[in-house]
């Protein structure tokens, strides 16, 4: 029986390179101060649904929602093995926490309509908050498995998954559809096929076209600028190239719960903590090292 996956993935600064311009005055992130990579724990959600795709047939749709820079992530998953990625982009939803992100993610997958699974990485690096996975779920309504580290069968609308619990790991079962969110140590994730990154690699989106008209025709008037657009938008989606590009309006979401309007949470501090102590201690395994070792993290404030 063929299922039909739904990934939300993600495009993130990248904190390994945070510096004193990560953060803007008013308490969001400076996503233009860092690097933008593939958010690493997405890369083993989009594994999770393309497995599940190669063993029982069916589809694999991606979801990115971001800037026009997000398609970038949206390419990379069409090289690993997409069938469909959409780019969900609003300037209206720029800043939004993850309760706005979660509720813009479970309109857009209401509006694609049936699925079977929906897969999300356990957390993304420049929150660690591994809240919007489960949101999504609760906003759609759906049963959610959390810490996948392995995908066990699918027969008859019920999928079995092996799921960390830190101390250890548990079997569930749970009928479909399901939400469930994958940490690393599931899988390896493939990587971009060569045949599929030459036919992707011209795959854009409507506002990466209207950005890449506008600084070769700066100078041109609007109307010609977007005849222009239009005609290589008309051209792409001839070739099957053309990313597609989603608004909040596509997916009917009440502008009230979204961007800074929805989003509670404030960003207080970003910043990059460095270890610079090197060498090592050796504690002698006795209760007199292991006294010693507490009492020297109680007063280096580690511990308290």
């Amino acid at each position: 029986m063929p299922y039909d996956c739904i990934v939300c993935v993600k495009q993130v600064p990248d904190t390994a390179n945070v510096t004193a311009s990560a953060m803007n005055e008013d308490g969001t992130v400076n996503r233009a101060a860092l690097p933008a990579i593939f958010n690493p724990e997405d890369l083993h959600a989009l594994e999770a649904a393309l497995e599940v795709r190669d063993r029982y047939g069916g589809t694999v749709t991606a979801i990115s929602m971001g800037p026009p820079k997000a398609a970038e992530v949206l390419r990379d998953c069409l090289y690993r093995g997409a069938d469909r990625v959409i780019l969900l982009t609003d300037r209206r939803a720029a800043a939004s926490d993850t309760l706005a992100t979660s509720y813009i993610l479970s309109q857009a997958i209401r509006t694609l309509g049936r699925y079977d699974l929906v897969f999300c990485g356990r957390q993304a690096i420049d929150g660690d908050t591994a809240q919007v996975g489960p949101q999504c779920a609760e906003k759609l309504g759906i049963p959610q498995i959390t810490y996948m580290e392995q995908m066990g069968e699918l027969r008859e609308g019920i999928v079995r998954v092996r799921r960390n619990i830190g101390h250890g790991w548990e079997v569930v079962e749970c009928p479909l559809p399901v939400l469930i969110t994958v940490i690393p140590a599931a899988n390896q994730p493939r990587p971009p096929a060569a045949k599929r990154v030459m036919r992707y690699k011209r795959a854009r989106a409507a506002a990466e076209l209207a950005a890449q008209v506008k600084a070769e025709m700066p100078e041109a008037p609007e109307d010609l600028i977007a005849a222009e657009v239009q005609r290589r938008v008309e051209a792409l989606r001839a070739e099957g190239l053309l990313i597609e590009q989603w608004d909040l309006d596509r997916i009917g979401a009440d502008l009230s719960r979204c961007g800074m309007a929805g989003s509670p949470t404030k960003v207080f501090r970003i910043q990059s903590i460095v270890l610079k102590r090197e060498g090592h201690v050796q504690v002698p395994p006795t209760e007199d090292g292991i006294r010693q070792l507490v009492r020297e993290l109680v007063v280096d404030r580690i511990l308290g």
